[in-house]
């Protein structure tokens, strides 16, 4: 009796910090997607140039998610949240002064770069506590970084609205500043010191970070204009990712060892469902939000407001789902309920009654709250604990690979008009996409065998 009371537990005073650095990067990846429009308006820019916003963070981010979470792995998560939050206050400054579109994307991706630290610095936190007190029990922790998220991700179009209704559009560059702010101070205050050692620096693998930001960059770049004309795009990822996977295999301290990632065809699994999860998630919260302002005529007020069902429903099944343990049922439900909103979506029209589309908010709030969850509760008990912070960083670099694709079909599908037409297009998108992830997910035998707390 008297072990149990004094077994050490979590330390809660780091959930704050974990919690808001968290959700530093949805925040900003969502309450964008109504603001597009009226930034659209405000510059004379079309869907097609606005679509940049979307990318210009997901490419820095999806650079910047492994590097500085095999950073975090080396040297601590404090340093690293520290100069990543400060980078989110100067990008929300630059974003809210900005003269032009040019400028506009130049701070979503000092935006995308500072938002890196967030989410690792949080996976990394939680595996140094199960070590500290002997306990790899993250089921309560994992669950509250996953609510945070999925509450942030859904409740961002409608704060956005807010924003865009009281300040216009800059507004939601400059609320970066206040959360910036906060994030800083509770940083410095509750994470701990690490010291640096001498060592440590010569672990730094940068030539294979450079090889490997070469080679996303080229890949990515080709998936925001997939044109005959950029052929020689992914003829580049293929030479680069050549050099760099030569280069991982022979150093003795790789930036991601892709010995262990190769023997490791769960995480793998893991990854590639992140890929197709996301990319329905985001066609559909860019898309789908776009066309409600543009196609039917919301204000992005309304946008934002028809969206509050998929946010309820999401935290909700977020919720009673973290306590279960296994994560294959919960894939596999999310799979069903991407693919039952993807057929509602191929029933509106712009004369559709208003409950339509709260149905369809509401049914793709089920995906929202189990896919994330799981994915990363996956990643937790499937990566090795001494590249916690790095292995979730390529989870979120893997599901921005998603969300470039989803930009992308976005663009193509609507062009220059965000009309009925081009919203069934990317419908059907969405449709083959969570049809894959389904068929993934029935054929991955290593779920069943992932029973770690979830």
């Amino acid at each position: 009796m008297t072990d149990q009371a004094t077994k050490p537990g979590f330390d809660r005073r780091l959930l704050p910090a974990m919690m808001l650095g968290s959700v530093l990067n949805p925040i900003n990846s969502t309450i964008i997607s109504v603001a597009l429009i009226p930034i659209g308006w405000a510059l004379g820019a079309p869907p097609a140039q606005t679509a940049w916003l979307v990318s210009a963070l997901y490419l820095a981010t999806s650079l910047g998610q492994p590097v500085v979470g095999r950073l975090i792995d080396l040297f601590g998560p404090r340093r690293l949240f520290l100069a990543g939050t400060s980078l989110v206050g100067l990008a929300g400054v630059l974003g809210a002064v900005a003269p032009n579109l040019g400028v506009l994307i130049a701070a979503r991706v000092l935006l995308g770069f500072g938002t890196c630290a967030g989410y690792p610095a949080a996976m990394a936190l939680l595996r140094s506590e199960a070590e500290r007190t002997g306990e790899d029990n993250p089921q309560g922790v994992l669950t509250a970084l996953a609510v945070a998220n999925q509450t942030i991700a859904v409740v961002g179009p409608l704060l956005g609205g807010l924003l865009i209704g009281v300040g216009g559009w800059r507004a939601t560059f400059a609320l970066n500043v206040p959360l910036a702010a906060a994030a800083i101070v509770l940083g410095f205050l509750r994470l701990p010191k690490e010291s640096v050692r001498r060592g440590d620096l010569s672990r730094l693998d940068l030539p294979g970070m450079g090889l490997f930001a070469a080679t996303l960059t080229s890949l990515l770049l080709f998936l925001m204009n997939p044109h005959v004309s950029t052929w020689y795009l992914p003829v580049l990822t293929v030479l680069v990712g050549g050099a760099f996977a030569v280069r991982e295999l022979r150093t003795p301290t790789p930036f991601i060892d892709l010995r262990v990632l190769g023997g490791n065809t769960p995480l793998l699994a893991t990854y590639g469902r992140a890929v197709v999860a996301y990319v329905v998630a985001y066609a559909f919260l860019y898309g789908f939000s776009e066309w409600t302002e543009e196609g039917f005529g919301l204000s992005a007020f309304d946008a934002g407001l028809v969206q509050i069902p998929m946010f309820l429903t999401a935290i909700g099944v977020s919720i009673v789902s973290g306590r279960r343990r296994g994560v294959r049922g919960k894939l596999l439900l999310g799979a069903v309920g991407q693919i039952a909103a993807c057929v509602v979506l191929l029933t509106l029209t712009g004369s559709s009654p208003l409950w339509m589309l709260v149905l369809v908010a509401l049914i793709f709030g089920l995906p929202q709250g189990l896919n994330n969850l799981a994915l990363q509760n996956s990643v937790y008990f499937q990566s090795d604990p001494e590249r916690t912070a790095s292995s979730a960083g390529l989870l979120r670099t893997f599901a921005y690979v998603g969300s470039m694709i989803a930009s992308s079909a976005t663009a193509a599908s609507f062009g220059p008009h965000a009309d009925t037409g081009g919203m069934h297009t990317l419908a059907w998108v969405m449709l083959a996409a969570g049809g894959l992830y389904l068929l993934v997910t029935l054929f991955d035998r290593s779920l069943g065998r992932l029973r770690g707390p979830a």
